[in-house]
């Protein structure tokens, strides 16, 4: 008899998270569901492998199981045949199995009549460099669920309310007893007719159509901190999947990419840029205005100033994120010289050139601005 491929029957992929096997289970349950579809013969029997497949990769241990050997079923190291497997490190499975054959233990199905907590969202969010230095509070639109306004998540039309399970009266599970000659061995396993939900649902709510959410797009206020930058996360309680029977909803995760700069690139807290200055101001020396994260201000270069020179200005970068402190900006002068010169301006330098011990005669063999630029750096 071929393995059942219970990923197929589910219509996921073998890397599905349980999150996704969850949300295929449901989503079919409620599709084949024997009381929704009494007179298809068939339907039942896809309702049970889809109980069956979610029964599997539903339960963590079981999944891996399944995967490594193609089956759920073993022994957990101990085939009852006198035999002893290699592989002995779940002892925990293998005492699960004895406490089931002499009936000292049993297992609540691992749905049953329980709440569950709604799934976690992740929304990303592209800010600005000045943004991510200064902090911002900004608006965001959550495309989500949320729990139904009209039958308030108890997917039964108003009005109407659900009804105890007949096969599992209420509890989800259905026991069954074997005798064997280790004892009493106790079966657990989902109700296949009402899900593991013990309550069964004649009339489903026609808003939400029986799943108890509805979609909507939520307005939601973010408070971005100073200092932040990509990759960060932020964390808004509550603001995520709503839950299932009554389950508190997920939480909202924004993840922030912090746009580039223009002029200035980060390293931790501190940011960097560069700016030119005249070949003559490098030489006297004077003040240049230079950019920063809020207005520019004012930078004093030393005379003899070379390029590439890097200046401070203290308190002028990122600020830490949860305090008050700040980084620093760093300049790089670089060296401007000009392409064209006029025949005054060629006088003086020439001049220049005589004063500092220079041959006139050979200047000209590279041109005096290329001996100027070459003695600058």
């Amino acid at each position: 008899m071929p393995k059942k491929d219970y990923y197929e029957i589910l219509g996921v992929k073998k890397e599905a998270t349980p999150e996704e096997i969850k949300k295929a289970y449901r989503k079919l349950a409620l599709k084949y569901h024997p009381d929704r579809n009494s007179s298809d013969g068939d339907a039942e029997k896809k309702f049970k492998e889809i109980n069956e497949a979610n029964q599997v990769l539903g339960n963590p241990e079981k999944r891996a199981r399944y995967d490594q050997f193609g089956s759920a079923e073993g022994m957990g190291g101990f085939d009852f045949q006198g035999r002893g497997s290699s592989d002995f490190s779940n002892f925990g499975d293998f005492g699960d199995i004895f406490e089931s054959f002499f009936g000292t233990k049993t297992r609540r199905s691992e749905r049953g009549t329980h709440s569950q907590r709604g799934a976690n969202l992740r929304y990303n969010l592209e800010i600005s460099f000045e943004d991510a230095a200064f902090g911002k509070e900004t608006k965001i639109e959550v495309p989500g669920w949320e729990t139904c306004p009209i039958c308030k998540g108890s997917r039964a039309k108003p009005g109407t309310s659900s009804t105890t399970c007949p096969d599992c009266h209420g509890t989800g599970e259905i026991r069954s007893k074997q005798n064997t000659m280790f004892g009493q061995f106790v079966n657990v396993k989902t109700c296949p007719r009402c899900a593991g939900e013990g309550k069964i649902i004649k009339d489903i709510c026609t808003n939400c159509r029986g799943t108890g959410k509805v979609k909507k797009n939520r307005i939601v206020k973010v408070k971005i901190p100073a200092g932040v930058d990509s990759g960060h996360r932020l964390r808004i309680t509550g603001m995520g999947e709503p839950g299932e029977l009554g389950g508190p909803s997920g939480d909202l995760y924004i993840v922030l990419y912090v746009k580039p700069h223009k002029i200035f690139k980060r390293t931790d807290v501190d940011i960097s840029c560069t700016h030119s200055i005249s070949f003559v101001k490098a030489a006297l020396g004077g003040t240049t205005t230079v950019p920063t994260l809020e207005e520019k201000a004012k930078l004093k270069i030393p005379a003899g100033t070379q390029p590439n020179s890097v200046f401070r200005l203290r308190g002028k970068g990122i600020f830490k994120i949860g305090t008050q402190q700040r980084g620093n900006q760093y300049i790089k002068v670089k060296v401007d010289i000009p392409k064209r010169i006029n025949d005054e301006q060629r006088n003086l330098l020439l001049e220049y050139a005589k004063l500092s011990g220079e041959d006139i005669e050979k200047l000209g063999e590279k041109g005096i601005f290329e001996k100027i630029k070459n003695a600058l750096g």
